[in-house]
């Protein structure tokens, strides 16, 4: 179903808006405040390259855009690395009305933000008192948890990290979680084996920046979609498939996803879940670049196949070798 956003008319007559914000800032903004991904509290999960692909912007644009509201504007934080957006004046232009169906929602939403110190920095624009408890309410339990880690780390005498209140705008929350560790190291891995392939990248500066390259597959992808038939308009189709770039194991995960559209354009099957398909199959075999399936695929057709025998059947039964035809036999 449908989420629906409004902004308030006075959003133009707040003078930061007015007069510190760029034509390109206000829309950055609006979007921020009204995009699917908003929810009830202020405290979302998107990525640099969801935002570009809604906007239109390269992600360079949107790296900027969001520097600028970060430590500018001061109106955002956002932890990249659980891609969760927070915003600061969420509370007090939305959260006026409490009542138990907004404080369940509320309290359903506040359970899965990962980084609570986006729910203290929102909660500090709440006026409401009773939502603002709420939301104060699981920034006590994070400081718990923080004030044992911190006794458990003196106890070994290793060196104290910054305490849970003092949070950098840009700086992710020091609670990392087992997954979200487990994501870095697989990233890193494949990082390391991408470098392994490309073994002088960062000597030469010739070379793009990952940022750049990024950026440049991203649109070959949807150039490649949109000019092949598979379906102009479908835009959360392609958001799954680009997410391939990031997410999956292929070392050159661009030219693997477009290898694979080859395929379903050869075979007239273009789909989305056809094109998965292939590289799920390819992902279960650990075949990681264009190398390595292209190898695969020619061992597969030199195996030799069953053929079947070239000798010619002949109708009707052999005539023996000895036989002699008499053609007056049986006449007297």
């Amino acid at each position: 179903m449908a989420k629906y956003r409004m902004v308030r008319t006075d959003f133009w007559k707040n003078p930061k808006v007015s007069e510190e914000m760029t034509p390109e800032d206000k829309y950055f903004y609006l979007y921020l405040l009204t995009n699917p991904q908003t929810t009830q509290i202020g405290i979302y999960k998107i990525t640099k390259k969801q935002m570009a692909f809604d906007l239109g912007y390269s992600i360079e644009s949107v790296h900027s855009l969001m520097e600028r509201f970060i430590n500018h504007h001061k109106l955002i934080r956002y932890n990249p690395e659980t891609r969760e957006l927070a915003i600061k004046n969420w509370g007090k232009d939305n959260l006026q009305k409490g009542g138990k169906p907004v404080m369940d929602c509320i309290y359903s939403e506040l359970k899965d933000v990962e980084d609570t110190s986006l729910i203290q920095y929102v909660a500090e624009g709440i006026q409401k008192q009773e939502i603002r408890s709420l939301y104060e309410s699981f920034c006590k339990q994070e400081e718990m948890i923080c004030s044992n880690e911190v006794s458990n780390q003196e106890e070994k005498n290793t060196y104290l990290e910054p305490e849970c209140g003092e949070n950098d705008d840009t700086l992710t929350h020091r609670d990392t979680r087992r997954g979200q560790k487990e994501n870095k190291n697989k990233k890193e891995n494949k990082k390391q084996q991408q470098e392994a392939l490309n073994p002088n990248i960062e000597e030469n500066p010739d070379i793009e920046n990952p940022l750049q390259n990024n950026q440049k597959d991203v649109k070959e992808i949807v150039e490649f979609w949109d000019n092949n038939g598979f379906g102009f308009s479908n835009v959360n189709a392609k958001q799954q498939l680009l997410s391939w770039l990031d997410d999956s194991s292929f070392l050159q995960p661009k030219e693997v996803i477009l290898k694979a559209m080859n395929i379903a354009c050869a075979n007239n099957k273009r789909k989305l879940n056809y094109i998965v398909g292939i590289l799920k199959n390819w992902e279960n075999e650990s075949l990681l670049t264009v190398e390595e399936i292209d190898s695969y695929h020619e061992n597969q057709k030199s195996v030799p196949k069953r053929r079947q025998s070239t000798e010619s059947f002949q109708a009707g039964r052999d005539i023996p070798s000895r036989f002699e035809l008499d053609l007056t036999a049986g006449e007297e």
